[in-house]
């Protein structure tokens, strides 16, 4: 029988804080792909110079409420942030250094799409001071690209793989998986292929149908039918066993990397670290608080004009509130989550409940190793079965 862990009972003070990651989101795109849920939109046109003005202006606001820390990442998302001009990217970059210390090791991640003209400004944007691109490869194959309303072809894709890796020192691929139709030996052909272009990281998505997409409205109405139940559940397996053996193995649910290659900013918020969130509908945890910045671009603009911020919400999260999502964003990693710090979140005891950890762990979905719980490569598919039931209730 397990003890009543004495996962529990730990100071807050002996909790270390780690450096702090600094997400700016760029909301614009060329085009709005029918499966994204993103926060991001078309305009015809774009203010650049008000818009780099506006996003430094909320960094620095976000810089006085989080005084004398260090940076250890900084990520552009979108949207598409490789829209961005490299002057606003550089921008940015020495608005953060003036506000805080940075790493000498700090990430810098921009999100791109793989088109030849957004590849043309990877030099660029490198000189700027990016040191990490991902980009929104999604497929190798050019019909499923046209289903997926991207703008790039894969011959396209895998030239700007190539620009890329000339240009920045580390470089990661997004691929979406079970997409209709798709069998397992063509998703094992196009993973094989994906790996064999040798970047050292890998976010791999299975195909869900988001609420208020195009996709949604197609499935709604029967015109789109994506694989579920075994066939999707074969297709993780397969990915999970290819990237393993290509050493690009699952260090979360979704990514994949080379030892040591894992993204430093992601691992900030499944290892539930402080992270500022700057422009349009950007999200924080700024120590006990959540942060959510006006989603639309109008919106935020309006309040950074008046409030000179564009924070929304600004409000404390309960003890076992913040100490669910430590658990919920933990177990995601094949690291699992230190029980011991996410009882000082609770300020007490983990909200674990032991009963099912137990249960669970004799039919080999998870394992308590010490005080660090993980879900196992057994569980993994079964990952949101088995949130629901180790995170107990308040």
């Amino acid at each position: 029988m397990m003890k009543d862990v004495e996962i529990g009972v730990v100071n807050t003070a002996s909790v270390k804080q780690d450096d702090l990651a600094l997400y700016v989101h760029w909301p614009f795109c060329v085009s709005k792909c029918p499966y994204c849920d993103f926060n991001s939109h078309v305009r015809e046109a774009v203010d650049q110079e008000a818009w780099r003005a506006a996003l430094i202006a909320d960094l620095r606001y976000e810089a006085a409420l989080l005084p004398g820390r260090r940076l250890g990442s900084i990520f552009f998302g979108g949207g598409t942030p490789s829209l961005m001009p490299p002057a606003t990217v550089a921008a940015v970059l020495d608005a953060a250094a003036d506000a805080w210390a940075i790493a000498d090791d700090v990430e810098i991640t921009l999100e791109a799409n793989p088109s030849s003209v957004e590849a043309a400004r990877f030099a660029d944007l490198a000189r700027a001071g990016v040191n990490r691109a991902s980009l929104g490869l999604q497929s190798l194959d050019d019909e499923a690209l046209r289903f997926l309303g991207r703008a790039h072809d894969a011959r396209e894709g895998l030239a700007a793989v190539g620009t890329a890796q000339d240009n920045f020192s580390r470089v990661s691929i997004d691929l979406i998986y079970a997409r209709p139709d798709q069998t397992l030996a063509a998703w094992e052909a196009e993973l094989a292929a994906g790996l064999r272009l040798g970047t050292e990281h890998l976010s791999v998505y299975q195909l869900t149908i988001e609420p208020g997409t195009r996709f949604a409205t197609e499935a709604a109405a029967g015109r789109l039918v994506i694989p579920d139940g075994d066939a999707a559940a074969d297709l993780f397996e397969a990915t999970r066993a290819m990237t393993a053996a290509a050493r690009r193995p699952a260090y979360e649910t979704s990514n994949h990397a080379a030892p040591g290659a894992e993204s430093r900013h992601n691992l900030t918020y499944w290892r539930y670290g402080d992270y500022a969130g700057i422009g349009p509908g950007a999200h924080g945890r700024r120590g006990g608080l959540a942060t959510v910045r006006h989603k639309k671009p109008e919106n935020w603009m309006a309040a950074m004009a008046r409030n000179g911020h564009g924070a929304q919400v600004e409000e404390p999260l309960a003890p076992h509130a913040r100490a669910t999502e430590a658990l919920v964003m933990g177990l995601r990693l094949g690291e699992g989550v230190w029980l011991p710090r996410v009882a000082a979140l609770a300020g007490g005891t983990a909200p674990v409940d032991l009963a099912a950890v137990e249960r669970l762990a004799a039919q080999g979905l998870v394992a308590l190793d010490g005080e660090r719980l993980k879900v196992t490569e057994a569980g993994a598919l079964l990952l949101d079965a088995i949130l629901t039931e180790v995170v107990a209730d308040a």
